[in-house]
């Protein structure tokens, strides 16, 4: 009879490597929006536009010199597809990294397990968080950057894509891709400034119910 295994089931609590302490409590739990992620971190979307770019100035150069018509849609026959690979590729790769991502945020800090191959658990308390930013999409999804105090420096490589795209000299931790960002974005602000009081409603946060009582270390 087949199992369901889970490759995190060392975990006490999902995408935690801990028990909360006693007094602290978990707020949120969630992760990136698969779909967002391909579009805004893999930028699937624009290798789209540049492999059609490619297509369609090929063939403008082969109707220039002279070429007919058929031959000149020919690199439509390759270029498409291998287009159309890559962004499946990048697609893919996205889920991943989305499946294998949580971002919790407690009463005292904002907890990141990210990490495909090899998973890697980021822990901030908010004593070492300056500050936040909020960046929404269209669709009303969208990035929480973190800005970190200087000597708790993340390495760009180890958070991406989990990061603020270009920051490579002081990185910044980032809840990327994340559905209801302001919302979620509220809730962090809240609790920086220790006032929020209660986790965020079940249907806005992928937190399940039975999570709402966590256990705690003894």
């Amino acid at each position: 009879m087949k199992q369901d295994h889970d490759d995190f089931d060392f975990e006490p609590i999902r995408g935690l490597p801990q028990l909360l302490p006693r007094g602290e409590r978990m707020l949120w739990q969630g992760a990136p929006r698969w779909q967002d992620l391909a579009v805004h971190a893999f930028h699937v979307r624009k290798v789209i536009w540049y492999f059609a770019g490619l297509t369609i100035l090929a063939g403008a150069l082969r109707l220039a010199e002279g070429e007919s018509f058929a031959f000149a849609i020919r690199p439509f026959q390759w270029l498409m597809p291998m287009g159309l690979f890559a962004a499946a590729l990048l697609s893919a790769l996205a889920y991943l990294s989305a499946k294998t991502t949580v971002y919790t945020i407690t009463s005292k800090r904002v907890v990141m397990r990210v990490g495909m191959a090899l998973p890697v658990t980021i822990n901030l308390p908010f004593s070492q968080i300056d500050g936040a930013a909020l960046r929404v999409f269209g669709n009303g999804s969208g990035d929480i950057p973190l800005k970190v105090t200087r000597k708790e420096r993340i390495a760009y490589l180890v958070l991406w894509p989990h990061a603020r795209p270009f920051h490579f000299a002081h990185p910044q931790p980032t809840l990327r891709s994340l559905a209801k960002a302001d919302d979620v974005a509220s809730l962090l602000a809240s609790a920086l400034a220790g006032t929020a009081t209660a986790p965020m409603p079940v249907e806005t946060s992928p937190v399940l119910a039975a999570n709402t009582s966590q256990p705690v270390a003894a």
